[in-house]
């Protein structure tokens, strides 16, 4: 990094340490290839909630999303705004796992009303990068 930039090393050795203290650097991960671990099927599914369960008690979508994101292939998981209430990116093996998913875990969850799926067919752009 030093080189790249042309300052010293111990001047990039602080700025790191800093930015680790102040927690703007969170951790440090290797970057994998997924179709290397077999799971080249990206896709992205829309989901809508109900509010009340069947007792009228309300439901807590904060709730619902964190169940969503603990499910190992789900990478992505987005409270949104608009005709949907969640975004949720997944990684799987192939099509029949995406419908395993949905059918066996996601309809399963208390207060999952409707999920629209959408197959990547290819991926141009994917990265947690954050411009500085």
């Amino acid at each position: 990094i030093a080189g790249e930039l042309g300052i010293p090393v111990t001047t990039v050795y602080n700025r790191v340490k800093k930015m680790e203290e102040n927690e703007v650097i969170l951790g440090y991960k290797p970057i994998l290839d997924p179709v290397k671990l077999d799971l080249p099927t990206t896709s992205f599914l829309l989901i809508t909630m109900r509010f009340k369960d069947p007792k009228n008690n309300p439901l807590n979508i904060n709730t619902i999303a964190t169940k969503i994101a603990s499910y190992k292939n789900v990478q992505e998981v987005h409270i949104v705004a608009g005709d949907w209430d969640i975004l949720v990116k997944l990684k799987t093996n192939n099509v029949q796992e995406i419908g395993d998913f949905i059918n066996k875990e996601l309809r399963n969850i208390e207060g999952v009303e409707k999920c629209l799926s959408s197959i990547a067919f290819s991926t141009q752009k994917e990265t947690l990068d954050i411009p500085l």
